[in-house]
């Protein structure tokens, strides 16, 4: 028996397993959204095609997604926020926060997930990257050799700047 990737801490074949195998279909846009990752962990490709929204289809690389998804190293993914997309809903967001190495490269991917739900079963309708906000430092930048702010007298490299 296995943990299940989605990081639910529940067996793989009593969480994501069934969903991805057919035998039941994800009653929440949040569960779409952590059995798809689950999906890509074990290379389900079918799934990843099926749970997604017919109209979205079209652009769909099988051969370049089991590529990628064969090759990656996952380390887990983060659930940030979920907006609607209850088992009574028709549509809901899951913003979320994938982490995985490809070619030895360490990689966080940030996305706001949009699923739509139609005859009962929800999909996976398109994604947007959430962009990396910017670091805007609070205070002034203290240089090395200017006087440590904490009054010592010192160079702050030799003070609080150790």
């Amino acid at each position: 028996m296995s943990l299940c990737p989605c990081g639910s801490k529940l067996e793989y074949s009593e969480c994501c397993e069934p969903l991805i195998k057919g035998g039941k279909p994800a009653q929440t846009a949040e569960q779409l959204m952590r059995s798809r990752y689950s999906a890509y962990v074990k290379v389900e490709l079918d799934y990843l095609l099926e749970s997604t929204h017919p109209n979205q289809r079209g652009d769909y690389d099988l051969k370049g997604t089991k590529r990628w998804a064969e090759k990656s190293e996952w380390d887990g993914i983060e659930i940030l926020s979920t907006e609607k997309g209850g088992p009574e809903e028709s549509e809901g967001t899951v913003e979320f926060i994938v982490n995985y190495r490809y070619k030895g490269t360490r990689t966080v991917h940030h996305e706001m997930a949009e699923f739509v739900r139609e005859d009962g079963r929800w999909y996976f309708n398109q994604g947007k990257i959430v962009p990396q906000k910017q670091v805007v430092r609070a205070e002034e930048k203290i240089g090395r050799n200017e006087p440590c702010p904490c009054g010592s007298g010192m160079k702050y490299k030799k003070c609080c700047g150790r």
